[in-house]
C-alpha cells in the first residue's frame, strides 16, 4: 500500500496551510500533532505517524491524552520518533500541564477544595504511579511550600506521620493539607487512606499542625476528606 506523502497531498490538505487558511480550530489533533512532528517516514507521512501515537501502538482510540503515557524512551523506540522528535513532544506534554496549572493558580483557595483539586489535577492524574504531595500552609492558609513526600508503586505509595511533620516543622508550617492520586482514576479511599488520614490527624494535635484536608485525585475527579465529613 501506497503512503501518501505531506507534499503529495493537495496543498489545502496540507496541516499548515490549513491551519494559515481555517485556523487551529479546523485541524484535527493528529494534524496539529504533525506540524509539530514535521516530518514522517519513508512508510508513513507525519500525519499518520502522529495518528499512531495518538492511538498507542496503532491500537484503540486516538486521543491526545495519550501522549501523557509515552516515557522519552518509549517513544524513542517508534519508527520515526528520533530523540528530537521524542524530547519536542515531552516538551510539549509539560508545557501543557504547566499552563493548565498556572491557570489553575489564580483561583487557588486552600479552603476551598475544589480549587486545590484543580490546581493538582494536571499534575497528578496522568501519573501510572501513586504520588503523595505535602501542602505546608501558614497560619493565615498561604503556601509556604509543597512538596512530594513519595513516589509508590502502580497500587499504593508509603507514607508515614513522621516523615510528614518533620519536613512540615522544618518548614515552619502550621497546616498541611495531604494530596496523592489513584492511577485507576477512580479516587474513592481505601481502607488504608482512611485508617492513614485519621493516624495522621491525631498526630498533628500533638504537635499543634493542623490536617486541613487529604484529596486523592482521580481522572477529571476528586474525593477530599473535608468535604465528605471525615475530617
Amino acid at each position: 500500500m501506497k503512503h501518501q506523502t505531506i507534499m503529495e497531498m493537495h496543498p489545502e490538505q496540507r496541516p499548515d496551510e490549513k491551519y494559515l487558511s481555517m485556523g487551529p480550530k479546523a485541524l484535527t489533533d493528529s494534524e496539529l500533532l504533525a506540524i509539530i512532528l514535521r516530518t514522517g517516514t519513508k512508510e508513513a507521512p507525519s500525519t499518520e505517524l502522529a495518528d499512531r501515537l495518538l492511538r498507542i501502538d496503532g491500537d484503540g482510540e486516538a486521543s491526545i491524552l495519550n501522549l501523557f503515557r509515552y516515557e522519552l524512551d518509549d517513544l524513542k523506540r517508534i519508527n520515526g520518533i528520533g530523540k528530537v522528535k521524542a524530547l519536542q513532544i515531552k516538551a510539549l506534554m509539560e508545557l501543557s500541564m504547566r499552563i493548565a496549572t498556572k491557570s489553575a493558580k489564580q483561583k487557588l483557595d486552600f479552603n476551598n477544595p475544589d480549587t486545590i483539586a484543580t490546581y493538582y489535577m494536571e499534575q497528578l492524574r496522568h501519573s501510572s504511579k501513586e504520588c503523595i504531595v505535602l501542602v505546608m500552609l501558614n497560619s493565615a492558609c498561604q503556601m509556604i511550600k509543597d512538596t512530594v513526600l513519595s513516589v509508590g508503586t502502580v497500587n499504593a505509595s508509603l507514607y508515614s506521620s513522621r516523615e510528614i511533620f518533620l519536613e512540615a516543622i522544618k518548614n515552619e508550617a502550621v497546616n498541611i493539607i495531604l494530596i496523592h492520586n489513584h492511577p485507576s482514576g477512580k479516587p474513592s479511599p481505601s481502607v488504608n487512606d482512611l485508617s492513614a488520614t485519621k493516624k495522621i490527624k491525631k498526630a498533628g494535635k500533638l504537635v499543634d499542625i493542623e490536617l486541613l484536608d487529604h484529596i486523592i485525585i482521580g481522572d477529571r475527579t476528586y474525593y477530599s476528606f473535608k468535604q465528605d465529613g471525615v475530617l
